[in-house]
Parts: structure tokens; sequence; C-alpha cells
């Protein structure tokens, strides 16, 4: 399997205070990576630094390209893209326009079949497609910025607590589509809090605590690992199934 995100030894600090330390993390072709944690880990910094959002220290590359060498638009022109944990959608534009904006480095010829390709993984925000972004639903908006991201056709989406705060069933729905998008070619970058569904649908997992990977591997050996299932999956006692 080719390598198509590279993070090597990366530092990322705020002022002289270090919140990501000696991290190496990569990502393949067609595949699924999670990144579980607490709160204040380092998972956001993480993704928002591999983004160009925040500076950072060590080596990153994507597609075989230095990563140190591209800014934002020219990563979301290589084939990354980032929905962020507050899915920072244009509340007063409609469903719509939301999406095409999204559609902003695509070829025009190009933007009709990426509309056909949102509405059919999400056909809710079809049928909401005139409606003002800000009067949807929580899950209504984790599936437009998850849709808006994909008019980019991105190689690589990274998402970043997708599941927050939305209802048991609509978090079923956002994970299906996650597995979609593997199956469509598109890897994923998944930075979940809601371990136990993040590990049943990737391929592989790191455990970050304090700015640092203490565990990585595949992602059904991080669940029945027993320190991973006592403080992130709920279970404590030896024999206890993770998942």
């Amino acid at each position: 399997m080719s390598a198509l995100l590279q993070v090597s030894d990366v530092h990322i600090a705020y002022g002289k205070v270090e919140a990501v330390r000696g991290v190496s993390l990569e990502v393949g072709d067609n595949e699924i990576v999670t990144i579980i944690g607490a709160n204040g880990a380092g998972k956001t910094t993480l993704l928002n630094a591999i983004m160009g959002v925040l500076p950072l220290k060590g080596l990153t590359a994507f597609a075989g390209a230095d990563m140190a060498l591209l800014d934002i638009e020219d990563r979301v022109a290589a084939g990354l893209s980032l929905v962020p944990e507050h899915r920072e959608l244009f509340a007063t534009m409609n469903v719509e326009d939301n999406l095409q904006l999204g559609a902003f480095r695509t070829a025009k010829a190009a933007v009709a079949q990426s509309f056909e390709r949102v509405y059919t993984l999400f056909p809710r925000l079809k049928e909401r497609r005139k409606q003002l972004a800000g009067t949807l639903s929580g899950g209504e908006q984790q599936m437009l910025a998850m849709g808006r991201a994909l008019m980019g056709a991105p190689r690589l989406l990274m998402l970043d607590e997708p599941s927050l705060g939305l209802a048991p069933i609509i978090v079923a729905d956002i994970f299906r589509t996650i597995g979609e998008l593997r199956a469509a070619g598109v890897s994923v970058l998944l930075v979940e809090q809601n371990a136990q569904a993040a590990l049943k649908i990737a391929d592989r997992a790191y455990v970050m605590e304090l700015g640092e990977f203490v565990l990585s591997g595949p992602a059904s050996e991080i669940a029945t690992n027993q320190r991973v299932a006592a403080s992130y999956l709920g279970f404590a006692r030896e024999g206890e199934s993770a998942i």
C-alpha cells in the first residue's frame, strides 16, 4: 500500500508551549485511519497543522510532494481537504451555495458531477438545497460540511469530530457514509472521541495522549487493547470485549 499522506517527527507549538511532540503517521490510498484520544490531546491541532492552518516543525508529504512548499489553497488543489470540528458553514447562504463554494478549485465542467456525487451520498441535502444552512439540523449541517469538502474531489478527507453532538441514528448515517467514501476511492483521516464507532470503521488507529502517540496499529488490535478499552471504550475488566 502506498502512502498518500506522510507525517514524520512533527512538532507543533502555541508560542512556547509545545502541543504536539514527535508525531509520525501515514495514511494510504483507500484507507481509513483514526486518531483517538481525550479532549486536549492535540488531535485537532495536528489536523490543522497538516492542512496548513498552523505552522509545524517536521516533515509532511502528500502524494509525494513536500507540503512545506504548499499553502492551504495548493493543498486543497492537490486533493487534501479538512472538515473542521465546528463545520464553519455560511449560515445565511443556502445549501446549494455552500456546496458551490467547495468547488472553487474545480473545473466548471466537473461541478455538475460533484453535485451529483454529493447529493447521491446525502439525499437529504438535495431535498434541502434551497434551505438556509443555519436552519438545518445538526446532522444535516454535518452532512453539508462533508459535502462541501467533497465538492473539491479530494483524495484525502480529514474529519474532525464528525459525530460531535449528534443523535446516535445520525452518527450511524455519518459513519456509514465514511465507509462509502473509502469504497469510492477517498482516503479518510478521522479524529473522533467516539472511539468505539471510529475503531469499528477504521483500518488503522493511533492513540494520542498529551501531544504524543502512545499506541498505533490495526484498528481491530487497538480495539482489544486493555489500556484502550479501559480508557476510551468503557470496558475495564480483563477479558471483556472492547467492541
